[in-house]
Parts: C-alpha cells; sequence; structure tokens
C-alpha cells in the first residue's frame, strides 16, 4: 500500500474515530443516543434495563399499558439505568390466590413486583390470608391508589325507568323484592320482559363479585359498618343473600361474559330478555354503551353503541368502590432500585395528565372527583354514591368470601366429554395425551362443585357402541355431588379414545336431555370439551342447533376448545347461541386451569 493511500485510510479511521467519541459523549451527558434512546434500550453498562413487572386486573391493564409506554419514553432511569414498565392482566382474584400460596412462576406466569388490583378488599383478604398461613406479609403498610370507580348494579334503561330511575332510592333490597315476586318484571307493567335475570361474577375471582356479595351482606343487615361474623350467620341474614342470588342466570369468572352476550342479544333485538342488571363497575357502564364492552383503547370504535343502553343504580344501602391500589410488594424478589421504579411509575400516574387518560375511559380519578363522561346522559349520575363501604375486616371479609358457597345458587351441570380418536394424541411436554390431561383436569374440577350441585357424565364419539346406532352413552346419571363424585371419577378414569367427533349430535342430544329436567331453581348447563371438528355425516346442521340452543328452555352450553385443532370458532358460536361463554384451551397444558375458570360459573 502506498504512502498516499495510507495517509487518506488513517484519515478515514480518525474520522470515524471521532463520531464515534461525539455521540458517545452526547448520549452520555444529554440523555440521548443509543444508550439511552428508550427503557426498551439498553442501560449504561450495556445491560438491559431494569424491568419493572405491573400486574393489574383486567378491565384497566391496556390503559395500564399505553401509560407504561408513554412513562418510557420520558426515559426514567433508576441508579443510571434505564426502567422498563411491563404489564400483564391478570384477575385480582387470582393473583390474590397466587401470593397468598407463594407465587409459582410455572402456574401463575412471571411474578409482579407491583400489583394494582381492581380493589382494596384484596389487599385485605391478601394480608389476612399470609397472616393465616404464617407466611410474609407482602403488602406495605401505606398503600396508594390510582383510579376509583364504584361497584354499581348495571340495568337496561327502560328497566331502570319503570322502577324509578333516576330519582328513586333503588338497591339490594329492590333486587330482592324482584327476583321473590312471581310476576317479575310483571309486577312493573312489562310481563313480556319475564322474570328478573341478575348476572353476576364469582367472588372468588371477580372484584363486582366480591363486592356485590359483601354490599347485598351490607343491606341485608341494615349496617353501614361494623359487620360481624355473627350478624353475618344470623338466618334472616342468610336467607335475604339466599334471595337475591336466586335470581341469577348464571355466575361468571369475568363481567366481561355478560356485557358480551348482552351486546350480542341488543344486536338481535333482544337487549331486554337476556339479563335484567348485572353488577358491575361504573366505568364499566361507559365501556358498554360505548359499543367497547372489553374496555380495551384498541377496540374502543369497532362496534356501534347498544340501541338499548345501560345505566347506573347506586345502591342507597351504600356500595364499595374500586380504588385500584397500587402495591409495590414487599417480596424478596423486589430489591431497592424496583421499589425505586416503583415509586416513580406511580407518580407518574397520578400526575395530572395521566389521571385525565383515566377519565378519558370512565374512571374517576383517583381522590373520586368524578370526570366529564360521568353525567346522566351517558348513565351516570355524578352526585352518586351518597354512601360509600368501606371493607369489612379481614376476618369478616373472609367469612363473607367463603359464604358464598352455602348462599350461591346451586347448579345442575352435565360434564359432557370427547373422546374421540385425536384425544389420545400425546402432549410431548406434558408426557401424557390429550385425554389423560383432560381426564385428570375432569376429576379435579369435582372438588370445585357444592356437595348438593347436581353432576353428571355424558362421552361422545362416532359409533361409540360398535353397532352404528349411537354416538353418545351417558355414564353417570344426574345426581348430588356428595354422592356422584366416586362413580363420575371411576368412569372417567377408564375414557379411552375411540372414533370421530359427532359434535353437534351430542350437543344436541345433551341439551335435549337437561331440557327435559329442567330444573328452574337451579343454573343449568352444559360443560362440553372437544378437541376436533363435527364428523359426523349424519348430522352437519350448524345452522338448526344454534337455532334450537337459542330458546327459552335456556340450557347454557360452556364449549372449551381443546387443542390446536378444536373447532373454535363454531364452539363460540354454540356457547353466544345459548348465552354462555367460550374457553380456550388451545394450550392442552392449561385444561387444569381453564376448568377452573369454566366451573367458575356455577
Amino acid at each position: 500500500m502506498d504512502d498516499r493511500r495510507r495517509r487518506l485510510l488513517s484519515q478515514v479511521i480518525a474520522v470515524a474515530v471521532g463520531v464515534a467519541l461525539i455521540l458517545y459523549f452526547r448520549g452520555a451527558f444529554s440523555g440521548e443516543g443509543d444508550g439511552a434512546s428508550g427503557p426498551r434500550g439498553p442501560g449504561e453498562q450495556g445491560g438491559p434495563c431494569l424491568q419493572l413487572a405491573v400486574t393489574a386486573s383486567s378491565e384497566k391493564a391496556a390503559l395500564l399499558g399505553e401509560i407504561a409506554s408513554e412513562y418510557e419514553d420520558t426515559h426514567p432511569r433508576v441508579d443510571g439505568e434505564c426502567v422498563d414498565v411491563v404489564v400483564t392482566s391478570k384477575s385480582s382474584g387470582a393473583t390474590m390466590d397466587a401470593l397468598a400460596r407463594g407465587w409459582d412462576e410455572a402456574i401463575d406466569g412471571p411474578r409482579p413486583d407491583v400489583w394494582s388490583p381492581a380493589a382494596s378488599s384484596w389487599v385485605v383478604l391478601l394480608r389476612q390470608r399470609t397472616a393465616a398461613a404464617d407466611h410474609p406479609d407482602l403488602v406495605p403498610d401505606e398503600v396508594a391508589n390510582i383510579a376509583w370507580s364504584p361497584l354499581v348494579i348495571a340495568m337496561p334503561k327502560p328497566m331502570a325507568e319503570a322502577l324509578g330511575w333516576p330519582k328513586a332510592q333503588l338497591g339490594w333490597g329492590t333486587l330482592f323484592d324482584l327476583a321473590q315476586d312471581p310476576q317479575g318484571w310483571g309486577g312493573y307493567g312489562h310481563p313480556e320482559w319475564g322474570a328478573f335475570r341478575l348476572g353476576k361474577t364469582n367472588p372468588n375471582f371477580s372484584t363486582s363479585g366480591l363486592h356485590a356479595l359483601v354490599g347485598t351482606y351490607f343491606a341485608a343487615t341494615g349496617l353501614s359498618s361494623d359487620l360481624s361474623v355473627a350478624r353475618i350467620e344470623e338466618p334472616e341474614v342468610q336467607a335475604f343473600v339466599r334471595g337475591v342470588e336466586s335470581s341469577v342466570v348464571h355466575y361468571g369468572d369475568i363481567s366481561l361474559t355478560f356485557l358480551a352476550n348482552l351486546q350480542r342479544a341488543d344486536d338481535r333485538g333482544q337487549g331486554l330478555t337476556y339479563i335484567s342488571a348485572v353488577t358491575i363497575e361504573e366505568k364499566s357502564v361507559w365501556d358498554y354503551n360505548q359499543g367497547n364492552p372489553e374496555g380495551d383503547p384498541e377496540t374502543l370504535g369497532d362496534h356501534a353503541p347498544p340501541s338499548v343502553p345501560l345505566v347506573a343504580i347506586y345502591p342507597k344501602e351504600g356500595t364499595l368502590v374500586s380504588d385500584h391500589p397500587y402495591v409495590p410488594l414487599t417480596a424478596p424478589w423486589v430489591n431497592d432500585a424496583k421499589r425505586e421504579a416503583a415509586q416513580g411509575f406511580l407518580e407518574f400516574l397520578r400526575a395530572d395528565e395521566q389521571q385525565q387518560r383515566f377519565s378519558e375511559y370512565a374512571f374517576r380519578e383517583y381522590d373520586g372527583t368524578p370526570g366529564p363522561l360521568i353525567t346522566r346522559e351517558n348513565g351516570l349520575l355524578p352526585e352518586q354514591p351518597r354512601l360509600t363501604l368501606d371493607p369489612p375486616s379481614p376476618q369478616v371479609l373472609d367469612r363473607i368470601q367463603r359464604s358464598w358457597e352455602d348462599v350461591r345458587k346451586r347448579a345442575r351441570v352435565l360434564l359432557l366429554i370427547d373422546v374421540s380418536g385425536s384425544m389420545g394424541d400425546p402432549v410431548a411436554e406434558a408426557g401424557a395425551s390429550k385425554l389423560e390431561l383432560a381426564k385428570q383436569a375432569a376429576i379435579d374440577s369435582l372438588d370445585l362443585f357444592a356437595a348438593d350441585d347436581d353432576v353428571g357424565l355424558w362421552v361422545f364419539t362416532t359409533d361409540i357402541g360398535g353397532d352404528g346406532q349411537a354416538d353418545v352413552a351417558g355414564l353417570v346419571p344426574m345426581a348430588p355431588v356428595r354422592s356422584n363424585a366416586p362413580k363420575i371419577r371411576q368412569e372417567i378414569r377408564a375414557l379411552s379414545s375411540l372414533n370421530g367427533t359427532p359434535l353437534y349430535t351430542a350437543i344436541e342430544e345433551a341439551v335435549a336431555d337437561m331440557r327435559a329436567g329442567l330444573d328452574a331453581d337451579r343454573i343449568n348447563g352444559v360443560v362440553v370439551l372437544s378437541d376436533g371438528r363435527n364428523e359426523d355425516p349424519r348430522n352437519n346442521d350448524l345452522q338448526g342447533l344454534l337455532r334450537d340452543l337459542d330458546s327459552e328452555l335456556n340450557v347454557r352450553v360452556f364449549p372449551i376448545a381443546y387443542g390446536e385443532d378444536a373447532d373454535l370458532e363454531t364452539l363460540t358460536q354454540i356457547a353466544e347461541a345459548s348465552r354462555a361463554a367460550v374457553y380456550d384451551a388451545s394450550d392442552p397444558a392449561t385444561i387444569d386451569k381453564v376448568f377452573v375458570s369454566v366451573i367458575s360459573n356455577f
């Protein structure tokens, strides 16, 4: 290489080094450049950002994720490290249970550094459960909150107006009277609306379900504070709570089940015949009235508003509030750096600009101040609630939640299990077949029923008897679980995979049998687990099945779409036609969790 080319190469290298040094020092001293391009990039020392894991309740998780992204754009740092806030969604009850027993990432997912349930009630329960188990307290002495939304009884507007809304003082006593009146809505001049039907979530998982149960106990006692175990166990109090529960159409793990079904009923012009009321947060009334029952900012505007909107009834006996606490956990995995990062994100969330974001989705500000969307035109009353209730003491709240097994409406459930040949396919990561996993999950699910719930067992596959005549076999007739469980377990353990999947025939026959013995005092449902598509050449009439399921003799069908080859689309249509919900177990390893969610409807 000649001298001229060497000098040219040296100049190029010098320029490159100079540019690199300029960029480096600019980034080091002004926060710009690759080293600080945002919290998702590398830290000062070239490592990853400090990750702050936030587990939030479902109604605000999507919004919280958006705000977290905006926070990262401000380039927050702790001890020179960038901060990456990762928001995941998990129900308040499920998170509380996981924390109380000791978080297992293999079962519960990524463990949180910060927990934001929907309400402080869950924080009270966590403290009670950890103390009872002699586990360390995971909650700091002082807990801030980031938003505010009271529990309401949401009702289609014409029904609420028939009761005197918005001027009349309405509440749990109103629901009790309606539930006990054999005329139903006929007592208010609307026999076409039928009986009073209440939609309510399971208080073991859902904040609205827990707060509705607590609120009903307060109403039954006539108290607004100082509930005691002795008072809630009084016979007349228990009778009142059972009376309200008697009007429930079915339970659910999340209120979205009811709101999504109500939206579909409204689309068909049947918005006044699915449910009469559902207990939800105030902000969920606004979500539904925008055509967005999911409450996800991403889906806002995807569906038109309903023809029959909901309005909010604020129980005159008082109501509990979802105050959305922000709990940096005092757990061993949460170090000082994460606590500092958590404090920084909290301050961002409570700043005026972010509080305005919450107001844009019908939350109230963290101090309860109503925003511009809390208006009568939107079905909400800014001057309400006039009386708010604090969660009772930890011992009383724990007893109320546990009492639900005694006071809830009883169920009559048929387990309908697919035993087609594909159920024998192996699940590599589990070391077992799909059928073996499903058998164990079904057996375990029996413990989730009350002793006096009625449960039966059927199975289906083409030519199940080998004579070309039958595709369905009734193995255990309907009877109380207390007497039926041993026989059901025995029959499930003996199941083996056989032929094809006569899905439509199996559901049709199961529903017909359930209707023949319909018990109006119970929740009547079929839980159908299937891993394939209909393979019955003698019955391929899906539309006929859907028409049959949409009936006043309603037996709700809760399908589990099991494995990657399950016909989730068709099973969703079946669930919607019967005004129930479908559950996705496309990953067979999750079937035990899915069964828990399904049985929460009963």
